[in-house]
């Protein structure tokens, strides 16, 4: 056994899904946070980061194009480092005369370099971990990929606010972005060391007609699986009021007090996010991977789901009472943050040891994690349009609420992988 391929899974979980989550919530928060400095309306941002999103949900059509590659490792480290550069010229684009359409093109490549470095991330993790170290390992995945929200929503923030005020809103963004690319270039080129090489199993027959009836097979295949859409609703329900709270919540912090939000700077949104908040989520995360390891899946799902979603009460009482002192907001997100973090190792694991097992398991993952980013995208596309209807206070309702269907639905399915039929050891399988 080579070196690479025992190497501690500490050296190398941290960076790799550090570097998962920073180009997604570049897109998926820090974009919706410039544009809102930069005065673009809150209906038009949500539209367009949302429409960015759908390149997480589709990334499974490509999927098996990857397995082409030697190695999941090469994959991985290339798109890292593309995505650098990508994030870099979002920087660049702020510049141009016509900002916000090079702005949401580059952003556009950064979310489809993101996606694809995604399928590779996460069939690196599975196949370089037996299924006891999968759950061992689930609560730093979900630690490090949310690391990156609360480095982005934290300290990126903090440092955008200082700036604006003191150079100006279009060079503090430049500034910001900038590192965001910096921080994916060295991760790009740590991670060329410390990833084991995953190398791919490929025939060779490798022409285009073989590529196609391989995405066929991998089509099929998955939703032949027993009980697959029900797996596919559950997926999509866990989201429900998680996705609502991530796209609505940053811009509750923000909005004017008299329309009923706290009137944050963008610095004390970073403030907020980026002290005690931040450890709170990182204990939450650990601990909900060795909650579950400890438990087993089926025995934790419920405590998980409602983890994620009864903290958000935090959100109704901010809204309601509506305090002034950044310590007292700090500590309610806090709360919700540990539960965030607890929580979501649920849904990973689902997928990880339910959905995708089988003769296609990384590109099972794959399709089961697009799944898990449409549910957030048509949740977050909608609820702008929920939140103004019902308006702050009762909209934090609405999202506790939505965690009741999924609540139900994990009492009622199986918590374990289905059967499936032998096969010969393929692609991404564990053997």
């Amino acid at each position: 056994m080579s070196i690479e391929s025992i190497r501690n899974p500490k050296l190398w979980v941290p960076s790799l899904y550090l570097a998962q989550g920073l180009p997604f919530f570049a897109v998926a928060i820090v974009a919706n946070q410039m544009l809102k400095s930069m005065g673009v309306p809150n209906d038009e941002l949500n539209h367009w980061t949302g429409l960015i999103g759908f390149a997480w949900v589709f990334k499974p059509l490509w999927s098996p194009f990857l397995e082409l590659a030697p190695s999941k490792k090469l994959v991985v480290t290339f798109f890292q480092v593309f995505g650098g550069l990508c994030l870099g010229g979002v920087a660049l684009a702020l510049h141009a005369p016509f900002w916000f359409a090079a702005c949401m093109a580059m952003l556009a490549l950064v979310g489809i370099s993101a996606a694809t470095h995604d399928i590779a991330c996460d069939g690196l993790y599975i196949t370089s971990l037996d299924e006891k170290d999968q759950a061992k390992y689930a609560g730093w995945t979900g630690t490090f990929f949310n690391a990156a929200k609360f480095f982005t929503t934290g300290a990126l923030l903090l440092l955008a606010g200082h700036f604006e005020k003191t150079i100006g809103v279009v060079p503090a963004w430049t500034i910001c972005f900038c590192i965001l690319g910096g921080m994916m270039i060295a991760l790009g080129l740590y991670n060329s060391w410390s990833l084991p090489l995953a190398r791919n199993t490929v025939s060779a027959g490798t022409n285009a007609a073989s590529i196609a009836r391989t995405l066929r097979e991998v089509i099929v295949e998955f939703f032949k699986k027993p009980g697959i859409w029900v797996s596919i609703v559950f997926i999509i329900l866990f989201r429900a009021g998680e996705a609502q709270v991530q796209s609505i919540g940053p811009l509750f912090l923000r909005e004017a007090r008299n329309l009923g939000g706290l009137g944050l700077s963008t610095a004390e949104v970073g403030a907020v996010y980026g002290t005690v908040g931040t450890v709170a989520f990182l204990v939450g995360s650990i601990a909900g991977g060795y909650f579950t390891s400890w438990l087993s899946l089926k025995r934790a799902i419920l405590w998980l789901i409602l983890a994620v979603n009864l903290p958000n009460v935090a959100f109704y009482l901010l809204s309601y009472f509506q305090p002034t002192d950044l310590s007292i907001i700090a500590t309610a997100l806090s709360v919700e943050m540990f539960g965030y973090g607890f929580g979501f190792v649920g849904l990973i694991l689902y997928m990880m040891q339910v959905v995708a097992p089988g003769k296609y398991q990384t590109a099972h993952y794959a399709f089961a994690t697009g799944i898990m980013q449409l549910g957030f995208v048509l949740f977050k596309l909608f609820s702008g349009d929920i939140q103004i209807a019902l308006g702050y206070q009762h909209f934090f309702i609405w999202v506790m609420v939505c965690a009741i269907p999924v609540a139900v639905l994990s009492q009622l399915i199986p918590m374990a992988a289905r059967p499936q039929p032998r096969a010969a050891p393929a692609e991404g399988q564990v053997v």
